[in-house]
């Protein structure tokens, strides 16, 4: 899925700062805890984590970007050239000392795991000491808790909000608030469109859906999107009732109670990743038509199977993306009264 800038972000990104209003300094911040202040607009960020990179490179920010890492999906297509400049220091998670040697002067996270209380990159204090602030997306950690697991569960459902948000901050931050405006409202109308189009589709109240992330073995029980979740999000703002309750982001669910629920569709997460079998698409595919529970459901048999970029299924922009993608997908399924 592409990201089609409007004339309107797309001219605005050409603009100098003198056309954006200013931030003043020093910025002092919250971030999942703790505090920053910023004397001045970063030169040199690293960022950790897609959904923030993606961001910077909306922003018209690439220029800032010293060094980027953790990725799940292949960089948004208009920003191919940009990102192929910038060094990838892993797409996994990167190590402390690579971050460092980039001497940023602001590293962004998407995920507390990543930097936080025990960060596998490093903790905040890790980077204060030696002068670097660290900042993390309001989506991580706003109506959300991430004491008790990696994922973390959410105690509110995602909301979109906390994206904007996110690329409000980061304007504030480079002093850029008038392209994170644009950006902003671009997005809000196009997810508002999404809503739009799903509501003149007269669809059944009774609509329910899964989404599986992956499986650590494609013997074991799947990982599924649980509520408060960016897909429990999706599917409640299009009228759609998810079938996981579990509180956990990404718990893990067997395929027996998912198909006793029957879900009218499943959609499921392709990726580059490869850390498990089920992280490839085609062997999701491949599982659902052949194993003897998953193919007598309704989704299957009446071929309901949605591909969803994986990053889409995080709290970022491409959130908005796939919430379009749903939404046509459910007109092409024909499920009207």
């Amino acid at each position: 899925m592409m990201l089609r800038l409007t004339t309107a972000i797309a001219a605005s990104l050409l603009l100098g700062k003198t056309a954006c209003a200013a931030t003043d300094y020093p910025l002092t911040l919250e971030s999942c805890g703790h505090g920053i202040t910023l004397e001045q607009p970063p030169e040199r960020v690293v960022s950790i984590g897609q959904a923030p990179t993606e961001i910077l490179y909306m922003l018209g920010l690439a220029d800032k970007v010293a060094g980027t890492a953790l990725w799940i999906n292949p960089v948004l297509e208009e920003f191919e050239a940009v990102d192929a400049n910038i060094e990838r220091l892993s797409d996994n998670a990167p190590s402390y000392e690579s971050v460092v040697a980039k001497k940023p002067d602001l590293v962004v996270s998407a995920y507390e795991w990543m930097i936080g209380p025990a960060g596998v990159v490093g903790t905040p204090t890790m980077f204060a000491d030696i002068g670097i602030p660290s900042w993390t997306l309001p989506t991580e950690c706003m109506g959300k808790s991430n004491q008790h697991s990696m994922d973390g569960a959410r105690t509110a459902l995602f909301d979109t909000e906390l994206v904007y948000d996110s690329i409000a901050t980061l304007a504030e931050i480079f002093d850029v608030t008038e392209r994170g405006d644009q950006l902003i409202a671009d997005l809000k109308a196009r997810e508002a469109a999404a809503v739009a189009k799903a509501g003149s589709l007269d669809l059944p109240d009774d609509i329910t859906g899964v989404f599986w992330y992956s499986s650590a073995d494609l013997a074991i029980d799947p990982y599924v999107a649980g509520a408060n979740s960016v897909p429990d999000w999706l599917m409640s703002r299009l009228g759609i009732t998810n079938v996981v309750t579990a509180k956990e982001e990404w718990p893990t669910v067997g395929w027996e109670t998912i198909a006793r629920s029957n879900p009218t569709f499943i959609a499921a997460a392709q990726m580059n990743r490869r850390r498990f079998p089920a992280d490839n698409i085609a062997a999701k595919r491949e599982f659902l038509i052949s194993d003897a529970v998953t193919r007598e459901t309704e989704a299957v048999q009446q071929g309901r199977i949605i591909e969803i970029d994986a990053h889409a299924l995080d709290p970022s922009v491409r959130a908005i993306f796939a919430l379009e993608e749903l939404a046509d997908r459910l007109a092409e399924f024909k499920l009207s009264h």
